[in-house]
């Protein structure tokens, strides 16, 4: 690419949204650094990120470092702003809002790693799940693209967890979830999560919030207090106790459900009970929904617990499905943006590099949604690979290769009737000669 800093207009009016979270010259770099990801096809690295941004012959490579180690910005207003830019472009006004949590892994080497240490990493390959590194909480809001037949999580949230001794990462997702809640007041906020996800914490949140989570097995449930009987002494807060989720699962009457979930449409087997899970949500009322795939008792029960009272079965049955939508935005960001490969280790460029990464994969792809969809995007992918034969949707990595054709059309458009310099004319004939080879 052209050396400077050129951005097209649609991407300029996304990135200006960010200007009051930094000082002028603060911001010039945080905007190189956001391009520079998304050009870099190569390593992620700081320096990767300011080769990719088309700089490195006019910065100091010290300059992009001192914008993660020591500027004075705070990555948590970045992920508000994120927030606020989804909710305006891809919601309707006053709609509930879905918020995925989960954690991940992130490998690190080194002794001098600031809070690295050993954690479970639950998708390694390998019997072994430890892993020397960090874990980071994501919170992310799940929307739905026109253009898409699954839902896609768009990180707004992220933080490390502190290691032993620290927060639990249920109190650190439970952090985050209210930040977003007292930006948003009086919206409906539903929020999914996985078994890992629970505990006291959660009676904590605004009444605004909802908290549906997968049961464990070994979960003791409870019916609901009964009536004051009017004598002397403290008022029960639990009735007699259920059992395990299997065993009131049981005794249920199953029902036949059509459910959206995982982009199609589906008949399924549940079943729903009213109770308390005392030992996690302590005296809240919650609802109980088990699963089957199948009428037969000896299918796979999933069991859902929420505090969502007014729900129908199938909305929190497809609600709990696109906590999916979490997990493969995990998967882009690494594999595809590349976030994770800096190799930071001081305090503060360790709680912001990796952060930063999953917040421009959020701006991609509300770029992508509002300038850059075209259905001529997956049938050209079609034509060139065309072992893709149920390809429907555009991938992240369709996303990112059309915001990478608009950043490189936007070097080359003149903005100002001149004549090319040395240099363009030199690296246009270079692309020329290897185009030729």
């Amino acid at each position: 690419m052209l050396p400077g800093l050129t951005l097209p207009p649609s991407l300029r009016r996304l990135v200006d949204a960010f200007t009051g979270c930094f000082t002028t010259p603060t911001f010039v770099v945080f905007t190189a650094m956001v391009v520079g990801m998304v050009a870099q096809t190569g390593s992620t690295t700081v320096c990767g990120m300011l080769a990719g941004a088309g700089l490195a012959q006019q910065w100091s490579h010290d300059r992009v470092h001192r914008f993660f180690a020591r500027a004075v910005w705070s990555i948590d207003a970045i992920g508000l702003i994120v927030l606020d830019l989804v909710l305006t472009h891809l919601l309707d006004a006053g709609a509930v809002i879905v918020l995925a949590v989960d954690d991940t892994a992130h490998r690190r080497r080194g002794k001098k790693v600031h809070g690295a240490s050993w954690i479970h990493d639950g998708s390694a390959p390998s019997r072994n799940k430890l892993a020397f590194g960090h874990r980071w909480v994501v919170v992310g809001v799940v929307v739905a693209l026109p253009f898409m037949t699954r839902p896609v999580c768009l990180p707004v949230a992220s933080r490390r967890w502190q290691g032993k001794g620290s927060a639990s990462t249920v109190e650190v997702a439970c952090q985050m979830v209210t930040s977003i809640a007292e930006r948003l007041p009086g919206r409906r906020i539903h929020v999914v999560a996985d078994a890992a996800y629970h505990g006291t914490q959660v009676r904590g949140l605004p009444e605004q919030v909802t908290w549906t989570t997968r049961l464990p097995r070994n979960a003791a449930l409870y019916r609901r207090a009964p009536a004051r009987t009017g004598k002397r002494g403290r008022p029960r807060l639990k009735g007699d106790k259920l059992g395990t989720p299997a065993e009131v699962a049981a005794g249920l009457i199953w029902r036949a459900v059509s459910v959206a979930r995982y982009g199609r449409v589906e008949s399924v087997q549940t079943a729903v009970i009213d109770c308390l899970w005392y030992g996690a949500f302590g005296p809240i009322p919650v609802r109980m929904v088990c699963v089957r795939d199948r009428d037969d008792p000896k299918a796979p029960t999933l069991a859902l617990i929420t505090t969502d009272l007014t729900a129908t079965v199938a909305d929190v049955v497809a609600r709990y499905a696109m906590r999916w939508a979490v997990e493969v935005t995990f998967f882009d960001c690494r594999q595809t943006l590349g976030v994770g490969q800096a190799r930071n280790r001081v305090p503060l460029a360790v709680e912001r590099t990796w952060a930063f990464g999953m917040y421009v994969y959020s701006l991609v792809v509300l770029w992508y949604a509002l300038h850059g969809h075209n259905p001529d995007v997956v049938t050209e992918r079609r034509l060139s690979a065309p072992w893709y034969l149920a390809k429907t949707d555009p991938s992240f990595a369709d996303m990112l290769t059309t915001l990478r054709r608009t950043l490189i059309a936007a070097r080359f458009m003149p903005v100002r009737p001149a004549q090319p310099t040395d240099a363009e004319i030199r690296q246009v004939q270079h692309a020329w000669a290897l185009a030729a080879a």
